[in-house]
């Protein structure tokens, strides 16, 4: 009996230790999840400068596959284009003492304050899709200044060096002004092209489509068009047709945007996009944020290559 009892002993001790041993297991996997060691969600929030474009619909949809992939419930909203509303989204997420930010800026410099607040919280605030101040941990995007060179190569092969363009700028963000420096950078050894209007169609289809209009009537002869994105580059084909110039001049943009394709398919004056991979841009970006909260050092500036589409490779893109 003596001896039995002790076998007994010895064997319930062992199936205990089994169980702490499981359980540790169990939290481990949950951490490498991105949950934390208490077993909680991480709270994630995201601000993005509209959802009234694709691209940032796009986004949003990599947040939800962020948020199954790394155990996270993670909230999504729109600035609609207004630094003071983005500013308010970011100290309402401190607030709410989220644990990481997602920040793809309105206005880079404008939205410094807000991100130096998260900072003094100890919330890391990982970017999104261009850069911005204050004190942001890391940004992951897409190689803009590549997207504006493959832009400008095209460009410049299809004109064979010579003639007429128009660039249509956009917001205040490193990305556009990336694209921007890219493009033009492409066309500096090209004296016999031409930058006959440079204006600011804001990101938007509605107001490039009015910025064009007004292009269009100061100048007779137009070769190419550079906008910063697609819905800016579908609102400058629009207002081509309207004028009845639609077989004058080419469009070359950046996105990759659903209406891009469409517009590419036509085999019209939309010629080429460089497309950009938003949902990938999140889930990379959700990523670096687990790394800093668990006290990883992560790279200040990750970038994601572009992919030029064509009217001849359209079919074959798989888009967003």
């Amino acid at each position: 009996m003596i001896i039995l009892s002790a076998f007994l002993l010895v064997l319930m001790s062992a199936c205990s230790s089994g169980t702490d041993t499981a359980a540790n297991g169990t939290q481990d996997t949950k951490a490498t999840s991105g949950t934390a060691s208490t077993g909680k969600k991480l709270k994630i929030g995201l601000t993005v400068p509209t959802l009234g474009n694709p691209f940032f619909v796009a986004m949003s949809k990599g947040a939800q596959l962020a948020a199954v992939k790394y155990n996270a419930d993670i909230t999504t909203v729109s600035a609609d284009q207004d630094l003071a509303k983005q500013t308010a989204q970011i100290e309402d997420f401190i607030t709410k003492k989220m644990d990481l930010i997602l920040l793809s800026p309105f206005d880079s410099k404008g939205i410094a304050a807000a991100v130096q607040e998260a900072k003094n919280a100890g919330i890391p605030v990982i970017c999104v899709d261009g850069s911005a101040e204050g004190g942001i941990n890391s940004v992951v995007m897409s190689d803009n200044v590549m997207a504006g060179q493959q832009a400008a190569k095209y460009l410049t092969d299809r004109l064979k060096g010579k003639g007429n363009i128009v660039i249509i700028d956009g917001p205040p963000v490193s990305a556009v002004t990336d694209r921007i420096k890219g493009f033009e950078d492409g066309i500096k050894g090209f004296p016999d092209i031409k930058v006959i209007a440079k204006q600011n169609g804001e990101g938007n289809r509605e107001k490039a489509l009015g910025v064009m209009e007004n292009i269009l009537q100061a100048n007779k002869n137009i070769d190419a068009v550079f906008t910063i994105n697609d819905q800016e580059g579908v609102g400058v084909k629009i207002a081509a047709e309207q004028a009845g110039r639609g077989d004058e001049f080419f469009i070359s943009s950046v996105d990759g945007a659903p209406e891009a394709v469409e517009a590419l398919k036509e085999k019209k004056a939309f010629a080429a996009t460089s497309a950009q991979f938003p949902n990938e841009m999140v889930l990379k970006a959700v990523e670096i944020g687990i790394k800093v909260i668990g006290g990883e050092k992560v790279d200040p500036q990750i970038l994601i290559p572009v992919e030029q589409i064509t009217q001849d490779n359209v079919s074959s893109y798989r888009g967003w």
